[in-house]
């Protein structure tokens, strides 16, 4: 039994909520986003919120239920709040510049990387060494989070590499004479 599914999720005055054709979409403040609907969930409007239930009695519809509610919660959070991601890079001579709709990094390589933002997503780089990703698409800004710091990930030695803000690198001594 899911402790999350059970809670409906409460929709914000400022929101509206649609559900039609398999499709649930919520209107907000920062933009429309719609997400396809589970046939073992069934979704119903109710005052002030939405409920998601499993619409039978198996293991395949409890299994979907708590995440369908926190995928719901997820669109109700981006068209009212949005979703905010920060990278910081370490190392000599590593940074980033936000040019338009593209991320430039200088990363060690022989190279520069250029990344294209996607639609919907807004990169900015208050200094050289932080980058801000910002979107109403929960997925779309943690992908894009994901996809940057794919390029130079954290090494344990001396700590260089692109992180996420918060996110702990477990250091290592080196070696010894």
């Amino acid at each position: 039994m899911s402790r999350i599914g059970k809670k409906s999720v409460p929709v914000p005055a400022n929101v509206t909520p649609t559900i039609s054709n398999g499709v649930i979409s919520m209107k907000g403040p920062k933009g429309t986003l719609t997400m396809p609907m589970r046939d073992e969930i069934s979704y119903t409007l109710e005052d002030g919120g939405i409920s998601v239930q499993p619409a039978n009695d198996t293991k395949r519809a409890r299994a979907f239920w708590g995440m369908q509610r926190t995928m719901v919660q997820n669109l109700v959070t981006g068209v009212t709040d949005g979703f905010t991601k920060k990278l910081l890079i370490t190392g000599v001579g590593y940074r980033a510049a936000a040019q338009g709709r593209t991320l430039k990094l200088q990363l060690g390589y022989s190279h520069d990387v250029n990344i294209d933002v996607p639609e919907g997503i807004e990169v900015k780089t208050p200094d050289a060494t932080t980058v801000e990703i910002s979107g109403s698409d929960k997925q779309k800004v943690g992908q894009l989070a994901a996809e940057i710091r794919q390029w130079r990930k954290p090494e344990p030695y001396k700590g260089k590499g692109i992180k996420y803000d918060g996110e702990f690198i477990f250091r290592k001594e080196g070696k010894k004479k």
